[in-house]
This record gives structure tokens, C-alpha cells and sequence, in this order.
């Protein structure tokens, strides 16, 4: 019986969550529920010096904005707690010492500042500077100090490290589940730091420890962590834990919208779009950056669009709900090229979900933006002015920015539409037209035709010089929603009030 699937999300506090990540966590958590297996949330906190206050809290609202529900893990709990790796410290040194035990780990007593002085001459001398198994016997380690010395410098409390002895002249292979067999030659692994002296395990360690004692069965991870997954093999291997050693799969990169380069953190906001899930001020430099949320996008289309960036069900269809995601998701149709971030195609998501979002629910955002603008409206109006322009907009707030003549008439004409719709006749063209509307006693879409259109073919009347002379006059340009349908919404006062105000104030001169 195959062991039951558990996967693990687990990002660093150090700043806002961006998109790669979640996608990463959307990924694991697709994969999860399409096996029925477990979602977990863990902190990666081993790098003190990186800690961001509030990143923590931020990366468990993301997710749960998003709908990327955890199982288990940091704000849940469960039976493998504690979650976050700083809690978990205590721990890490027994695996450590097993290293040093069973010979596949030394102690290192090189200062940080002697090994930085080497890399500069070697930069120097156009080299790569690498702490591996050509170079380790030239350092101060227990490879190179009798066993005595080695107790004797951390007895007298020394700083040292705990380094992965890696192997001389051998291949690490291991599957991976989207790029296939992949090999390694030792020579090309240097002895990474597995645990430091202030008694924190670095990265490396900590994170082959916690998913082995997490059980975790697949590992799915950005493509940055490809050149670890070696090291992290090598470390299953010498714990003892080979044959628990989880699936491993690499996400292809995110990239820039042009393609050049992965997409950064700054990137977003100077191309004018997000690339974090929820808004995000840095408490120590004050800098902001926009989110998905704050920015408009209904969650539903973050998380279908962010299915997209790499993966493909192999069909037509590019709409699909949370459910049919999981249903159709599959490891084996990730691509193992980067994947462009496409903000246009951002926004074709969030108007799709727009359209399937309930008036009422869209009203409801609206009104906020309403109140900051001193409008008051009723809801009845409000609805049926959501109604008009849903279909005409990418994101809720441009009901109003792009529908402002709903809330108040126009101040001013634009020149370039009166110099093309307003002839010599137009006013009394509008005449006759507001003459007809005050007989109106029902002003909705249907009388409104009757009223307007049947009087205009009736009387032979020009009908796209009388319609677009109206919309000037109602909205002060040549665009927006249905003529008659933004009629019915002003009502009849406002309406010929309008007509009013364009016929004293419009002019050729």
C-alpha cells in the first residue's frame, strides 16, 4: 500500500510572499487534494538574520485569501508540531552529530573573515573559490587536527561549523517528476554548511530533517533548489533515510513579461502590474508594493491564471474552477521551460471572473470607493449601473473610474467629440428628443426605444447624429455602456436635466 501523499510549503519569513511562491504552493497543494493527501505549512525561520516581522502572518493570509487551504502546519497545528524550524532547533543537532559520527560530517573551525580573504585572492587570480574535497585537507577542520585538538578547540568554546563531507569522485542521481533522471558529479558539490555553532541548523539540514520526521512523500519546489537537490540526496543517504527519501519536482522559473530574466519583486510595480498576492509595506525601509487583492483581482482568477504559468492541461479550456483544477492537475504537464508572466492575460482572468461574480457582491466592493468620493446612491441604482458596465470592465473599481457620469454629469465636453458629433442642427435635434422623453411616463429600455429610436425612424430622422449629439450630452463623450440603458439608470429629471445643460453650454464657436 503506497504511503498516503504529504506535501509541504514552506517558505522563509523574510519579506512579502511573492507570486513564484505562490504558485509553488498552489502546485503542492493541487497535487495534495488530487490524491487525497495532506497540505502542510512550514516556516523555514533557521536564517534569524533574515527575519521580517509581520512576513509570517502575511504569507498565512496570502494563502488563505487565495483559498490554498492548509492541513497541517504553522496557524493549524498537527501531530508533527512544532512548524516553524526556529521552534525546531533542538532537534537538528542529534542528526548532526550522526553526520560526525558515522564519518560523512566534519567540524570546521575556518573564521568566516579567513575564507571571504581566500575567495577575494582567488577572485583575484580569476578563480572560483570552493570548500569541497580538493580543498578541505588545506583547511582548520577535524580532517586536518587530530581528534584531541578537534575537543580540545570546542571544549574551550571555539566557533565551528558542522560541514557535509562529500564524497570523492561519484555520480548522485535521482528522478525528478518534471525534468526526468538527473546526475551529478560530486566534483561539482562543495561541503555545504549543515550546522552552525550558535545552534542553529542551516537550510540544508534542517529541511531533509523536517520532511523525513513530516513524511513528506514529494518535494515540489522552484528551480532555484535544483542545484541543492544532490546535497539533499546525499543527506537521506548518510542519515539512513535512502528509502524514505521523498519524489522531487522543480518548477520551471517565472519569468519577465519579455522573457529576459526571472521576474523580481521590483519588477511589478515598475511594468505597472503586481507580483505579490496582498499589499506589502517593509517595516524597516517603509517601501510599499502593490498586491493582487488591494489591486482588484478576485482570488478565483489569481489562482486559475497562476495554474497556467507553467503548466497546461493539454486542451483548449484555460477557465477552471479550484475543483477542476485538482481534478485535472498533473505533475508529468509542468514544463520544465520558464514560464512568462503575461499581465494582460492577468487581467482576461479577472474579467472572466468579473462577468461570474454576483452583482451584489461586486455592489459591495464598490461601495467603499463610493463612500471615499462623498457619492450616496441607492442600492437598487447601484446594482443596475454594476449590471451595465460589469461586462465593460477588468476589475470592480473601474465601474466607477470609467463611469462617473452614473454619479455625477459631466463638467465638461470632450472638444474632440463636439468638433465631430455636434452639427448646426444638433440642438434642435435634442429638442425634439427631450420634448418626447417628457411624455415619457415608464423611463426604462422599452418605452425609452419607443420614445427615441420609433420617433427617430418614424420622422426619417438622422439616427446616429441624434444618438451620439444624446450621449455627448448625457456623458460628455462617445463612449460607454447602452445609451438607453444609462438613461433608465439617471432617470427622467436627471436625463432632461442633462440635455438642458448641454444645450446651453455646447457650442460650435
Amino acid at each position: 500500500m503506497n504511503p498516503k501523499i504529504r506535501v509541504r510549503f514552506a517558505p522563509s519569513p523574510t519579506g512579502p510572499l511573492h507570486i513564484g511562491g505562490v504558485r509553488t504552493a498552489l502546485f503542492n497543494y493541487l497535487f495534495a487534494k488530487q490524491h487525497g493527501g495532506d497540505f502542510l505549512l512550514r516556516i523555514e525561520d533557521t536564517d534569524q538574520t533574515r527575519y521580517v516581522p509581520g512576513a509570517e502572518n502575511y504569507i498565512i493570509e496570502s494563502l488563505q485569501w487565495l483559498g490554498i487551504n492548509i492541513d497541517e502546519g504553522v496557524g493549524v497545528g498537527g501531530q508533527h508540531a512544532p512548524y516553524r524550524q526556529s521552534e525546531r532547533k533542538d532537534l537538528y543537532k542529534k542528526y548532526a552529530d550522526v553526520l560526525i559520527q558515522n564519518g560523512t560530517g566534519y567540524y570546521a573551525f575556518d573564521t568566516p573573515d579567513y575564507l571571504e580573504d581566500i575567495r577575494k585572492k582567488m577572485e583575484a587570480d580569476k578563480k572560483t573559490f570552493q570548500y569541497d574535497s580538493t580543498t578541505r585537507n588545506q583547511f582548520c577542520n577535524s580532517l586536518t587536527l587530530s581528534a584531541q585538538e578537534t575537543q580540545e578547540r570546542i571544549d574551550k568554546g571555539d566557533a565551528y561549523v558542522i560541514r557535509l563531507k562529500t564524497p570523492e569522485n561519484e555520480v548522485v542521481r535521482f528522478k525528478d517528476l518534471i525534468r526526468g533522471d538527473v546526475e551529478v558529479h560530486t566534483t561539482n558539490i562543495d561541503d555545504k554548511v549543515l550546522y552552525k555553532s550558535d545552534g542553529m541548523p542551516t537550510y540544508h539540514l534542517a529541511n531533509v530533517v523536517d520532511d523525513y520526521l513530516m513524511q513528506i512523500t514529494h518535494v515540489i519546489r522552484g528551480e532555484e533548489w535544483l542545484p541543492s537537490t544532490p546535497l539533499h540526496v546525499l543527506l537521506y543517504k548518510y542519515l539512513g533515510w535512502e528509502n524514505s527519501m521523498p519524489l522531487f519536482s522543480h518548477l520551471p522559473l517565472l519569468l519577465k513579461p519579455n522573457g529576459n530574466g526571472k521576474l523580481s519583486k521590483r519588477d511589478g510595480d515598475q511594468m505597472g502590474f503586481p507580483v505579490f498576492p496582498l499589499a506589502w509595506k517593509d517595516p524597516k525601509s517603509g517601501e510599499t508594493f502593490s498586491g493582487y487583492r488591494e489591486s482588484g483581482y478576485i482570488a478565483e482568477a489569481v489562482v486559475n491564471m497562476l495554474a497556467f504559468l507553467g503548466w497546461n492541461p493539454g486542451t483548449e479550456q484555460e477557465i477552471f474552477t479550484k475543483e477542476e483544477l485538482v481534478k485535472e492537475f498533473s505533475l508529468e504537464k509542468v514544463h520544465k521551460a520558464g514560464a512568462k508572466f503575461d499581465p494582460e492575460k492577468a487581467k482576461w482572468f479577472n474579467h472572466h471572473y468579473l462577468q461570474l461574480s454576483d452583482n451584489e457582491k461586486v455592489a459591495d466592493i464598490l461601495k467603499p470607493i463610493l463612500i471615499e468620493n462623498n457619492i450616496s446612491i441607492s442600492d437598487d441604482i447601484l446594482l443596475k449601473i454594476v449590471s451595465c458596465m460589469k461586462e465593460r470592465v477588468n476589475f470592480t473599481k473601474e465601474i466607477f473610474s470609467l463611469g462617473t457620469f452614473f454619479f455625477a454629469p459631466p463638467q465638461n465636453y470632450d472638444i474632440q467629440v463636439v468638433k465631430k458629433v455636434w452639427k448646426e442642427n444638433s440642438p434642435e435635434l435634442l429638442t425634439l428628443i427631450k420634448n418626447q422623453l417628457l411624455t415619457a411616463n415608464v423611463f426604462d429600455v422599452a418605452e425609452l426605444t419607443d420614445k427615441v429610436k420609433g420617433y427617430i425612424t418614424a420622422n426619417a430622422l438622422n439616427m446616429g447624429q441624434i444618438m451620439n449629439g444624446l450621449r455627448l450630452a448625457l456623458v460628455g463623450t462617445n463612449t460607454g455602456p447602452d445609451l438607453l440603458k444609462i438613461m433608465e439608470i439617471l432617470g427622467k429629471s436627471e436625463t432632461i436635466n442633462r440635455i438642458d445643460k448641454a444645450l446651453l453650454t455646447i457650442s460650435l464657436k
